[in-house]
């Protein structure tokens, strides 16, 4: 790799300010508190109604398949939606209130019903949820990508949401605490019923502040480019059938951005290589380092874990800063680096002799999903303007939703599949602590080798990625250039490409 070029310093009319900065990553907070809330209450179905597992199971995964259809379609209305308030923001204040109202109505269940009724009724309340989340979510992270056309801006911005984001999964892990509280509630029924509330509550209240503070940089520029490019009216459902075909050919224009791709494979292969193993490394800690005993396993779990959660913040101020000194590609290749040599040391760390050595890695391996939600959607942002310049269209919207189905896909795909993996590694849960030595082996391989392999290939994908500092910087000058006149600072409510 070439040394990086001489950093250019950010004009001030390209900075967004710390308050709009923290107010797109209250955002980030919502988006994370409603993913978190959505899975992580649903146990009580089990617990609380006695709703078979696998049914469960079902609930989780079936209204998320409504997201590889939504999700496009919601970006590709963001893009060319035309209101005097924006493209994104009427979606973001209504989109929010409407995914918490549903998601308190969702939990208010009704008692002594079969589990049919329950299935179906939680399975139709999912749908609207997650119809309304996504209406608020898509335009949200469309809205990101436009806040600054400045290449280091980018980062500092998505470092910070990204540090707030996290701030969610802080608090998630005591909801089941919450509902289960006798001392609160009766039984876990109405604590979730209450816990409904309060997630509706701080969603809608946080999740609507984008949408008032924040303002559009490019809204005055996709308009124009719109207004040049629309066809003449016509009559019958001929400009229904063009808006069908502008929404497949924006789609396939969208996967066919060669460095987009990239980008989707390095995030699919990272994170989703975490996700494969997410469940294997309680297995080895309990069943390897702690001989089977699952209380003690539960504890020195629970200590790499809120180890990794804690440095998670520091990670994302140290990818933010590696960010604007090193370039995002070089950034990106460090903090994978350090999560692989994280995964590297389980091999040494999680040692019976010595238990606590198991919160060593935690650090690094914090490197691996804290660097890659800094520095991709930043990435991200500089495609769309790449794709602005090629096919004379802003596709923020596009370009976010086929990003994050991409994540949710791969999610859904590794939960399912660390189930059998984990069955194939000869695991027997009626053994206990007397698991053979093959199946400990094998969960071993599995846990500290696969996230190694997918982080490897993800930093090859990557390594070709073309977009440097200097190339970003070349093409915000050539689109001003095309465009005759510079954009705005975000400010003015009504901000204009002067």
């Amino acid at each position: 790799m070439s040394a990086p070029a001489v950093s250019h310093r950010t004009a001030p009319e390209d900075r967004v300010s710390l308050t709009h900065r923290v107010v797109y990553g209250a955002g980030a907070f919502v988006n994370n508190i409603l993913a978190a809330a959505s899975g992580g209450m649903m146990i009580v179905l089990n617990l609380g109604l006695g709703m078979n597992p696998a049914l469960v199971g079902l609930l989780g995964a079936l209204p998320r398949l409504t997201d590889a259809f939504t999700d496009p379609l919601m970006g590709y209305i963001s893009d060319n939606t035309r209101t005097r308030w924006g493209r994104r923001r009427p979606f973001i204040f209504f989109g929010v209130m409407a995914a918490g109202l549903f998601f308190i109505l969702l939990w208010q269940l009704p008692r002594g019903q079969s589990e049919t009724f329950y299935f179906v009724y939680f399975l139709l309340g999912s749908i609207l949820f997650y119809l309304g989340y996504t209406v608020f979510a898509t335009p949200w992270v469309a809205l990101g990508y436009e806040l600054t056309p400045d290449y280091h801006e980018r980062t500092r911005l998505m470092g910070t949401q990204n540090f707030l984001g996290q701030l969610a999964y802080v608090i998630s892990p005591w909801f089941l605490w919450f509902m289960t509280n006798e001392s609160l509630f009766p039984d876990q029924i109405t604590g979730a019923r209450w816990l409904a509330v309060l997630v509706a509550v701080v969603a809608i209240g946080l999740g609507i502040l984008p949408a008032i503070f924040l303002r559009e940089r490019m809204q005055t520029i996709a308009a124009s480019e719109a207004a040049r490019d629309a066809p003449k009216p016509d009559a019958g459902g001929t400009g229904r059938l063009q808006g069908v075909k502008d929404f497949f050919r924006g789609f396939g224009i969208t996967l066919s951005s060669r460095p987009f791709l990239k980008l989707c494979i390095a995030t699919f292969l990272v994170f989703n290589g975490f996700m494969l193993i997410s469940s294997f490394q309680f297995y080895v800690i309990i069943y390897y380092v702690c001989g089977g005993d699952q209380a003690l396993g539960a504890e020195y779990a629970g200590y790499a874990g809120t180890v990794t959660a804690v440095s998670t913040f520091v990670v994302v101020i140290i990818a933010t800063w590696l960010g604007t000194r090193l370039g995002k590609r070089r950034a990106f290749f460090i903090s994978t680096g350090c999560s692989m040599l994280g995964y590297a040391l389980k091999w040494v760390c999680y040692n019976p002799d010595y238990p606590l050595l198991v919160v060593l890695p935690a650090p690094l391996l914090a490197f691996g999903l804290g660097g890659l939600f800094t520095l991709m959607p930043s990435m991200v942002a500089d495609v769309v303007d790449t794709d602005e310049l090629k096919t004379h269209h802003r596709r923020e919207g596009m370009f976010g939703s086929i990003f994050w189905w991409t994540v949710k896909l791969g999610m859904a795909a590794a939960l399912a599949g660390g189930g059998y993996l984990l069955n194939a590694t000869g695991f027997d849960v009626a053994l206990g602590g007397a698991q053979t030595d093959r199946a400990i082996l094998l969960m071993r391989l599995c846990d500290a080798g696969i996230p190694i392999v997918t982080s490897a290939i993800a930093i090859w994908a990557v390594a070709s990625y073309p977009i440097t500092e200097e190339r970003a910087n070349e093409v915000r000058a050539e689109l001003e250039r095309r465009r005759g006149k510079a954009v705005a600072p975000g400010g003015p409510p009504e901000p204009s490409a002067t």
